[in-house]
C-alpha cells in the first residue's frame, strides 16, 4: 500500500489541537505535502498563527472538541465547503498537572471531556463521511501515560489510556465491515512543547513521522501503535514468538517510518 496515498493527499484533513505545539507542526507538514487542512482549536488567534506558517492550504476553525454538537457542525461545514474529510488526526489534549488531592471530580472530568470526549466526538463525526465511501484514515496521538502514570497526572493518564482503548473498540465494530477505514495510535514521544519538556524533541521533527504515518493507508496498520518512527509490537512470550515464526502467523519485526 502507498506510504503517501494520493486518495489522502488529494483530500481534506482535520487536525485537532492545531493552535500550537504538535498540532501546529502537523498542520504545517500536511499542508506542505499538498493536503487541504482544517485545524480545530479553542483559540482563534492561535489558529491564525498556525495559518501564517501553514499557508493557503490551512483553514482555521475555532471550536472546543469537548462540545460534540460544535464538532459535528464543524464537520458539516467542512463537508459542504471542501468535501468530507478523509483524514482525522486526534491530537487535542490537556495536561493540567494537578495532584489527586487538588483535583476535583469536576476538574478531572473536564480533562476527560477533552482528551477522551474529543476523540469520540471527532471520530464519530469523521466516520459519517468515511462510511459512505468506505475509505478513510484516523490517527490518534497517544501515550503510555496510563501504564506508568507520573505524579499529578491522574486525569491525563486515565483519559489518554481510555482513548487508546477506544481505538481498539472502534475497530471491533468497524474492521470487518470497513477494512479501508484505517485507525491506529501514534506516540510522538516527549516533545519540546508547553505540555512536554524543555529538552524534548522539536515538534516539527515529530510531525514528519506523524504525517508519514497518517498518510500511510494500509488496512494492516489498523490497531497498531507507533512510537516516533517505529512500531511497538504487542508483548509476546518466547514460546509464542517461536510458534509465530514457525507458523508465519505474526510479524516479528516492527514496521519503520524512516
Amino acid at each position: 500500500m502507498a506510504r503517501s496515498d494520493p486518495r489522502l493527499t488529494g483530500g481534506v484533513a482535520v487536525i485537532t489541537g492545531a493552535g500550537g505545539g504538535l498540532g501546529r507542526a502537523l498542520a504545517v507538514e500536511l499542508s506542505a505535502r499538498g493536503m487541504q487542512v482544517v485545524g480545530f482549536g479553542r483559540r482563534a488567534d492561535a489558529l491564525e498563527e498556525t495559518g501564517a506558517l501553514a499557508g493557503a492550504r490551512f483553514q482555521p476553525m475555532a471550536l472546543d472538541v469537548a462540545d460534540s454538537i460544535a464538532v459535528q457542525e464543524g464537520f458539516d461545514r467542512i463537508t459542504a465547503q471542501y468535501g468530507a474529510p478523509c483524514l482525522l488526526i486526534n491530537n487535542a489534549a490537556v495536561y493540567p498537572r494537578r495532584d489527586l488531592l487538588v483535583e476535583t471530580p469536576e476538574s478531572f472530568m473536564q480533562s476527560v471531556a477533552i482528551n477522551l470526549g474529543g476523540v469520540v466526538a471527532c471520530t464519530h463525526a469523521a466516520l459519517q463521511g468515511m462510511v459512505q465511501t468506505g475509505f478513510g484514515r484516523i490517527m490518534t496521538v497517544s501515550t503510555f501515560a496510563d501504564i506508568a502514570p507520573l505524579p499529578a497526572s491522574s486525569a491525563y493518564a486515565v483519559s489518554k489510556g481510555a482513548a487508546r482503548i477506544y481505538t481498539r473498540a472502534a475497530l471491533a465494530d468497524l474492521a470487518d465491515r470497513f477494512p479501508d477505514i484505517v485507525l491506529n495510535d501514534w506516540m510522538p514521544g516527549m516533545l519540546a512543547t508547553q505540555m512536554g519538556v524543555a529538552d524534548g524533541l522539536p515538534p516539527a521533527q515529530a510531525a514528519r513521522w506523524g504525517a508519514e504515518l497518517a498518510l500511510w493507508h494500509d488496512p494492516a496498520l489498523s490497531g497498531s501503535i507507533f512510537e516516533r518512527g517505529r512500531e511497538i509490537l504487542p508483548p509476546r512470550s518466547l514460546k509464542g514468538r517461536v510458534k509465530d515464526a514457525l507458523m508465519f502467523r505474526r510479524r516479528t519485526k516492527p514496521r519503520m517510518l524512516d
